[in-house]
């Protein structure tokens, strides 16, 4: 199962209270926050960021390495990640995508653009009709 987790740094700011989160193995996402919870929650979107930054260049997604806390972008991000990659590996065409799940070509092209929102629901099918399954985890918040 993939959760495209990321080790992320906290290093204190000079204002009190403070932290810069950074990512080894994202080096492109770096970010603030007022407090650690601010930090984290900080740390969330700007990996999602970055990571779909790669996919927006055509780059592959970085391996994982570093070893840290692990922080994930939110889940609808995660879940736009989750479809192009499954795309790409796919071998198939936007028309094929579209002709599986019922849709347009255009839909299809903008539920594979990492700039677009697209509902779960509609990446949920546009997975499965890839032969992949959209499994949603709970944890708690730190």
């Amino acid at each position: 199962m993939k959760t495209y987790a990321y080790a992320a740094a906290f290093e204190p700011t000079e204002r009190e209270g403070g932290f810069v989160v950074t990512f080894p193995d994202v080096p492109e996402a770096i970010t603030e926050g007022d407090d650690m919870a601010d930090a984290r929650e900080q740390a969330a979107d700007a990996l999602g960021v970055g990571l779909l930054t790669y996919l927006e260049m055509g780059r592959e997604l970085p391996e994982a390495k570093a070893s840290g806390e692990m922080i994930t972008p939110d889940a609808d991000v995660a879940m736009k990640i989750a479809l192009i990659e499954t795309f790409r590996a796919s071998g198939i065409t936007r028309m094929e995508l579209a002709r599986r799940i019922g849709k347009d070509e255009k839909e299809a092209r903008r539920m594979l653009d990492p700039g677009k929102s697209t509902k779960l629901p509609l990446m949920a099918a546009a997975l499965a009709a890839m032969g992949q399954r959209l499994v949603i985890g709970l944890e708690a918040a730190e």
